[in-house]
């Protein structure tokens, strides 16, 4: 009754209900990892902490435990006098985003500590986690993935987390080097190019946005083009990697303070960014301030096919609250159209596949599918799963998949 009530029984019977089985299929049939390689890859980072680890010592003046906060303290803030940017009840604080402002002010001491919390993560959690959790039955890494846990209906995994393996580094992404294709097999990934953009121009109606995707045009060389101010053949590789930060800041309503910091430029600088992209896209800043203004009213957001997330926060006393609250208005439809088009997406792909030896869909990362097929069958599969991802959901501007196909997940990405 509360389904029909809230308008989200077709969610619920269309959506989450034939997913079950898809997911449950999922997780029986784990993921096969490369022992040898993360035993290897165990051993260079090893390697690359101790080197660390010397540099480190040597421009603190002397050993001492680099994971013990008291005594990081001490080295930092009282024999290298470096400035107290926060403090914590116990004293000055020496998290990531204190070594990051350090880092970038020109200080050598917090970017190797940097380097080193990255490289220990890397080795911890995951080069030296995942061999000891591969199932003794199925000689296979079994993920559970969960329906019903993030609040914009994305799908989450844990038992291992095999959704949150980093690829913002090189170091990061040889991690997908270790998962691999049984005997016979190649693994196929199939992804959303660029569709939380694609539901943003869908949602806003932006003239700009719009046609920039229907003639196929590079929408981060675009808004390159309008925050630099010059032609879009003059635009250079920097700028557009600074363009496509802007693009994505502005999808989860990161402001200039954030963007600022995230660019490593003046925040004056981040500024005129915003203000040169919200002049352009006005269609863009209108549907943001409208999204605002409807869950006030409301008291809830919804994605395109009605997944709705109440938001309390935007009634709160507490300005940082409120902004977090408007945060999650902005960003919720889009990102939960995007997680409601890959569950559907899941279902189509089942659908059109049908009772198919020698295909399994194995992992799915946000907007990205992994597929284990025979050799004989990877370029039919991959036609047949593009299509059906293709078609699973109708927007305003093309909606576009990529996919490659190697003995590795590494590999698929070329």
């Amino acid at each position: 009754q509360a389904l029909d009530a809230q308008g989200l029984r077709g969610l619920f019977d269309d959506l989450e209900v034939p997913l079950i089985p898809i997911l449950a299929d999922m997780e029986l049939a784990g993921v096969e990892i490369d022992g040898a390689f993360f035993a290897d890859m165990s051993a260079r980072l090893e390697e690359e902490l101790r080197a660390v680890r010397e540099r480190i010592y040597e421009t603190a003046g002397g050993e001492f435990n680099i994971n013990s906060t008291p005594q990081l303290r001490e080295i930092l803030f009282d024999r290298l006098e470096l400035p107290v940017l926060k403090k914590t009840k116990t004293g000055p604080s020496t998290d990531s985003s204190v070594l990051e402002e350090l880092a970038a002010e020109g200080h050598e001491i917090p970017r190797l500590l940097m380097d080193y919390r990255q490289l220990e993560k890397l080795r911890s959690t995951y080069v030296d986690a995942f061999p000891a959790l591969v199932n003794p039955e199925t000689g296979r890494i079994h993920t559970t993935f969960n329906q019903a846990v993030a609040a914009t209906g994305r799908l989450s995994s844990s038992d291992p987390n095999l959704q949150n393996i980093p690829i913002r580094t090189e170091l990061g992404r040889e991690i997908r080097k270790g998962f691999v294709a049984r005997e016979g097999c190649s693994l196929l990934a199939a992804d959303y190019s660029q569709v939380e953009l694609r539901i943003l121009a869908h949602f806003s109606g932006d003239e700009v946005f719009v046609r920039a995707f229907n003639q196929g045009k590079d929408v981060h060389r675009e808004t390159a083009a309008v925050i630099f101010d010059v032609p879009v053949e003059e635009v250079t590789a920097e700028m557009r990697g600074q363009a496509k930060t802007v693009n994505f800041a502005t999808l989860y309503g990161q402001g200039a303070f954030g963007l600022a910091r995230q660019l490593g430029i003046p925040r004056d600088e981040a500024k005129s960014f915003i203000d040169q992209y919200f002049e352009r896209f006005s269609g863009v800043r209108r549907y943001l301030d409208e999204q605002v203004a409807m869950a006030k009213e409301r008291g809830f957001v919804e994605t395109l096919l009605g997944r709705r997330r109440f938001v309390p926060e935007l009634r709160s006393k507490n300005w940082n609250v409120r902004q977090f609250g408007e945060r999650v208005a902005q960003n919720t439809p889009i990102q939960g159209t995007a997680a409601d088009m890959i569950k559907l997406a899941m279902i189509r792909v089942d659908e059109a596949l049908g009772p198919r030896d020698g295909v399994e869909l194995l992992l799915q990362v946000h907007d990205e599918l992994v597929f284990e097929v025979e050799d004989e069958q990877v370029e039919e599969v991959a036609v047949v799963v593009k299509g059906a991802m293709e078609a699973a959901m109708t927007l305003d501007v093309p909606v576009r998949v990529d996919w490659g196909a190697g003995r590795t997940w590494y590999d698929c990405k070329g």
